[in-house]
């Protein structure tokens, strides 16, 4: 169950090509004329067979289900495989490639759904550590009712259906996306100046100078991120190869970095409402600088010394390169996953336990008639909000966009998270300023009446 398998032998004098048919239910066959556009099709080029000594050749197609037979998994997959079906070709007993005339393979299918492009893909044994599909020597021609693959090497082959943008919208996103990290850079420097200046003319409130060192820190990060970025997008097309790989870890670096420093907002609130807001650590804005531009660094490094930076593609459905990125390559797909995907998601589930904590702790003191009674709703909103925004919640849009079909979060996600910094540049002038003793009342007067502790670390 699963395989459908067909032996020929065939002349090497064969003066045409040989063509076959195959289907997921019936496996391969002769080519019939009737089942044109019905079924998939491979055509072998008779140059394969004249180029063998034997007078006859043996050729095996092999039509298989994977999922029937639980082969061919690659890890991390993104891609469909068009109704899991692989079609194997082996033409006498030596690996045959290098093809100047490639054989084709015709992959039939209704019209695709939107935001969805094909990709002719062989399996390779030799890529990751299980072996994973490869388009390498392989050329794909999509069509309405079929794909054609034109490879240039016989093994086994399918067609992945991987989720993309389409060219209109891959642009727009392009275009907000360098326009909105020109925008948050600019914040970010003026954030970083105010939290300077307010540091300064407060010097002697230590708590308000560890909360403005804090968030000077994460929006150093964002700036460092959004410039990233924009050099990324600019500069990666055409640069020598260990020039991309500086750059792919330079991105990830300062990507790591703004999660971690996110992280570091949540511990601090958590400190500051769920322990003491007396609490005293020897050196701790040094502490946690080593955390937040130290961590990264080795998580960064070991990255880089398997090798996994280099150049990243990004295409429209008809094939259209939208743009070069230095980044984690798709050999590495498992990096990504690990040190972005799951090192975010753990960031994001503690944050939002220490963001419902504060919320309530603060409801709870406001009802109580703890916190100041004149303080006006959009205020308490609007440090909802920069809380929001300061705990990096806004990136758990990333988890909605795994399929790109679904464009407006896509839209969603880029905009939110190019205006962080503005968010958070807002949020902190309306709190802290011009009545900055008052409004700083607004995290640490909630907590002011809890008891003072010191720890010496």
């Amino acid at each position: 169950a699963g395989r459908n398998v067909l032996l020929l032998n065939i002349s090497r004098a064969v003066t045409h090509d040989v063509i076959f048919t195959f289907s997921p239910a019936e496996g391969p066959g002769i080519h019939n004329m009737t089942e044109e556009g019905k079924t998939g099709k491979i055509q072998l080029p008779r140059e394969i067979f004249q180029s063998l000594s034997s007078r006859t050749v043996r050729v095996v197609v092999t039509v298989l289900n994977i999922q029937q037979l639980g082969m061919f998994e690659e890890v991390n997959q993104t891609g469909q495989v068009l109704d899991n079906t692989v079609v194997g070709i082996m033409v006498g007993e030596t690996s045959i490639s290098g093809l100047q005339d490639p054989v084709q393979l015709t992959f039939a299918h209704k019209q695709l759904p939107r935001g969805v492009t094909p990709q002719c893909v062989f399996w390779d044994p030799s890529k990751g550590q299980a072996g994973g599909w490869s388009s390498s020597g392989c050329v794909t021609q999509p069509g309405d009712k079929g794909t054609v693959c034109s490879c240039d090497h016989l093994t086994f082959f399918t067609l992945l259906l991987n989720p993309a943008l389409d060219r209109t919208t891959a642009r727009a996103l392009m275009a907000l996306a360098t326009a909105g990290c020109g925008v948050a850079m600019a914040f970010s420097i003026f954030t970083i100046a105010f939290c300077i200046f307010l540091r300064c003319r407060f010097r002697s409130e230590e708590n308000l100078r560890i909360n403005l060192g804090l968030h000077m820190n994460l929006m150093g990060s964002l700036l460092l991120l959004n410039l990233a970025f924009l050099l990324n997008s600019g500069l990666s097309a055409g640069t020598q190869l260990g020039t991309c790989k500086v750059l792919g870890g330079f991105t990830h670096y300062c990507l790591v970095c703004c999660f971690t420093w996110m992280m570091l907002e949540g511990c601090h609130l958590s400190l500051l409402f769920v322990k003491v807001l007396g609490t005293y650590i020897r050196h701790y804005l040094a502490k946690l600088c080593l955390v937040g531009w130290g961590f990264p660094a080795l998580v960064v490094g070991v990255a880089g010394i398997v090798g996994s930076y280099g150049e990243y593609i990004i295409q429209t459905t008809d094939h259209q390169v939208i743009a070069h990125l230095c980044w984690i390559t798709s050999k590495y797909l498992l990096v990504h996953y690990i040190t972005n995907c799951g090192y975010f998601g753990l960031i994001f589930l503690f944050n939002m336990a220490v963001f419902g904590v504060v919320t309530q702790k603060s409801c709870c003191l406001q009802g109580t008639g703890a916190m100041h009674q004149d303080r006006k709703a959009w205020k308490v909103a609007l440090v909802a909000v920069g809380l929001f925004c300061l705990l990096g919640t806004t990136w758990a849009l990333a988890f909605l966009t795994h399929s790109t079909t679904s464009a407006p979060i896509i839209y969603l996600f880029t905009i939110l998270n190019s205006v962080q910094g503005i968010f958070i540049f807002i949020w902190l002038v309306v709190l802290y300023y011009p009545k900055t003793k008052e409004t700083t009342g607004s995290l640490s007067h909630i907590i002011r009446h809890d008891k003072t502790t010191t720890v010496s670390q």
